[in-house]
């Protein structure tokens, strides 16, 4: 399926559009691919784009003092991923973004974003509610990393994130759990020991 269908579909289960609407549209879009490991921002870059991901996954993350890992958001197929307020500002970004798999995505700069919510209804009305989406579930991570056990974490993770259990490396859930390796292999052990 080409990009632009994987980014229709996922609108169209949001909104309604004319095919008129849908051109407009995809005329605002880059079409681009990132081998794994390839990064699309480095922390110190000016965001310039918004990412849907058609296909693969990208992770966002964030280098400590120490020089450790700190994975924010991973973004599987259908997921958007940008840094708002490099992009809003124009400020350097704090965050990396590079490709857990090689992955197709769709970039939109910010100007082309602010004509589609101008311009086409539906796609106002799924950016909405995109982001009214991505605000209760960054508020439900925050609840979550601070009152839960690393099990809970892990579990929830599945459940936010089922296709890429077996699809990132152990270390990278760690990281984004905020937990080490070893705690990943204890819980996993411990949970395949539960009965079913």
């Amino acid at each position: 399926m080409a990009s632009f269908d994987v980014l229709r579909a996922y609108l169209e289960a949001r909104a309604a559009f004319t095919e008129d609407e849908l051109a407009f549209t995809r005329e605002r879009f880059i079409e681009t691919t990132l081998p794994a490991g390839e990064f699309l921002q480095r922390a110190g870059d000016v965001a310039r784009h918004a990412a849907f991901v058609a296909t693969g996954c990208l992770r966002r993350y964030v280098i400590d003092a120490n020089g450790k890992e700190h994975i924010v958001q991973f973004a599987p197929e259908t997921w958007w991923l940008a840094d708002g307020p490099s992009l809003m500002t124009g400020a350097s970004s704090q965050y990396f973004i590079d490709a857990v798999e090689d992955s197709e995505l769709l970039l939109i700069d910010p100007h082309s974003q602010q004509q589609l919510i101008d311009n086409v209804p539906g796609y106002a009305t799924a950016f909405r509610t995109g982001l009214q989406r991505h605000t209760a579930a960054k508020d439900q991570r925050i609840v979550i990393s601070l009152t839960t056990t690393a099990e809970e974490r892990y579990l929830e993770f599945i459940a936010r994130y089922p296709s890429l259990v077996q699809r990132v490396p152990q270390w990278m859930v760690a990281s984004y759990l905020g937990v080490s390796p070893e705690t990943i292999s204890r819980v996993r052990k411990g949970l395949s020991r539960k009965p079913s």
